[in-house]
């Protein structure tokens, strides 16, 4: 199997840089013009972005129609056709709102279920093209380049788009949201051109030596296929490691500006600056997991280095970081204006950065472990948990605040207790990983032949780790 080099994986990373620029600008822009020039309630494009997620429970399904035809390529583009589609169809739905109201709301749940299933369908197979292609020294750095690529996707578009858009009028709406969604669609087409290769070629590079090794066999159906992903531990575990890790993410997103307000007074454009210090430190963070990784591979001969660019390290160096950063945060609800906030939520931003590379590192490596052929089921299980855990999260961390807010008097008590709950949800998905990857005990010398598994193929090796 041909390994990816950095110009491959820049490659893909262009494409999530293109998904990411569909989605920014549906679920940001659409959302701005919902809400201010429409002057439609908020809860409106909250219900249109959770669908957008809620549909991404299709991810596993995805993944096994990638595995069967044994080619991620016309998956990845015609997840990209169906995400392009979804974004102009929402775009003329918004449109469409201010001189029919019920046909544009309609047409906007249309739309934006096509959104979440084209990132489904493009992002779930281009992650198991990067596992599958990507090897293990490289698997810290090539998600952090890939997923910065992606954000760097958000930047651009957001600025790049917000010019076109002044003055504000529904056909500028129109063209700007049909213009990205075509030069996304067709620099998808030139990255993606030869990279996997064609018919027999692809599907060669893309089977291991295991799966060579493997007894031919018939190929399940989905649900068969599900079933045995679940019922291995790893992957369950995983799944739910990642649901948990990435809810407590989330939940902060909606409440953190709120908090800086009403317990720092910051003004909106204060707390909108807050927001950025978090994403430069998401940025570090991501930056110091690639570093190390480098260094690791660079000097895997030295015991110290060798555990840099341990995946498995930062997975659990973020989950406790991040959880010392909210309890943090909770502080500063007690002590008030005298904390200093900015430098918490930069800290909480370098350990969320870390913690998330590591997990995407993580869930690299672990799609290719267990059952041969299942790496697009386990890798399209753990995108849907982690598109639930972010369409919930906001809703948890608002409802928790409310709730909090009702029950207790002070702001600044209330947020607390949030954040609190916050820092040990983190601390369980520490725990959580701990338990998938923990090392194993080296084995005795054998006496006699060890008896046959059971259930071959279904155990994960967990000796391994990048």
């Amino acid at each position: 199997m041909k390994e990816f080099g950095w110009g491959s994986i820049a490659r893909l990373g262009l494409v999530q840089a293109c998904i990411g620029a569909i989605v920014v600008l549906t679920t940001s822009t659409l959302n701005r013009v919902m809400v201010v020039e429409l002057a439609l309630p908020a809860l409106l494009p909250g219900c249109l972005v959770a669908l957008h997620y809620l549909v991404q429970v299709a991810r596993p399904r995805m993944g096994h129609g990638s595995d069967v035809g044994g080619r991620r390529t016309p998956w990845i583009v015609g997840g990209m056709a169906v995400l392009a589609a979804g974004g102009i169809i929402s775009a003329l739905a918004t449109v469409w709102m201010a001189s029919n109201r019920p046909a544009g709301i309609l047409l906007a749940v249309f739309g934006f279920g096509l959104i979440g299933l084209g990132v489904s369908a493009s992002g779930t197979s281009l992650l198991v093209m990067l596992a599958k292609r990507v090897p293990a020294s490289r698997r810290g750095p090539a998600a952090t380049l890939v997923w910065m690529m992606m954000i760097a996707g958000f930047a651009i578009t957001a600025g790049v788009a917000g010019q076109w858009l002044d003055p504000y009028s529904p056909q500028r709406l129109l063209s700007v949201t049909a213009t990205v969604s075509a030069l996304a669609f067709a620099l998808t087409l030139l990255a993606l051109h030869g990279l996997e290769g064609y018919g027999r070629e692809a599907t060669a590079a893309m089977t291991t030596h295991a799966d060579k090794a493997a007894p031919q066999e018939v190929k399940p159906g989905f649900r068969q296929a599900l079933a045995e992903v679940w019922a291995e531990p790893a992957a369950r575990r995983f799944t739910i490691f990642v649901f948990v890790s990435m809810l407590a993410y989330s939940a902060q997103d909606l409440i953190l500006e709120p908090f800086a307000g009403s317990v720092f007074g910051y003004t909106p454009g204060s707390s909108t600056k807050l927001s950025g210090v978090q994403h430069g430190g998401v940025l570090l963070g991501m930056i110091l997991v690639a570093l190390a990784g480098l260094v690791g591979a660079r000097f895997a001969h030295h015991r110290l280095w060798r555990h840099a660019g341990s995946l498995r390290g930062w997975t659990l160096g973020g989950c406790v970081a991040s959880a010392a950063a909210m309890l943090a945060l909770s502080a500063a609800g007690v002590v008030g204006p005298g904390w200093p906030l900015k430098t918490t939520v930069f800290l909480l931003g370098v350990a969320n950065g870390a913690f998330s590379i590591g997990a995407i590192g993580s869930m690299m490596r672990m799609a290719n472990e267990g059952r041969h052929s299942r790496e697009g089921v386990r890798m399209g299980l753990w995108g849907a948990a982690q598109a639930v855990a972010f369409g919930l999260g906001g809703l948890v961390g608002t409802a928790a605040s409310d709730l909090a807010r009702w029950l207790v008097a002070s702001p600044g008590l209330a947020y607390s207790s949030v954040f609190a709950l916050e820092a040990l949800m983190f601390l369980v998905s520490a725990a959580l990983a701990w338990k998938i990857s923990a090392p194993a005990t080296p084995a005795r010398p054998a006496t006699r032949p060890p008896r046959p598994s059971a259930a071959p193929g279904l155990e994960l090796s967990r000796a391994g780790e990048t």
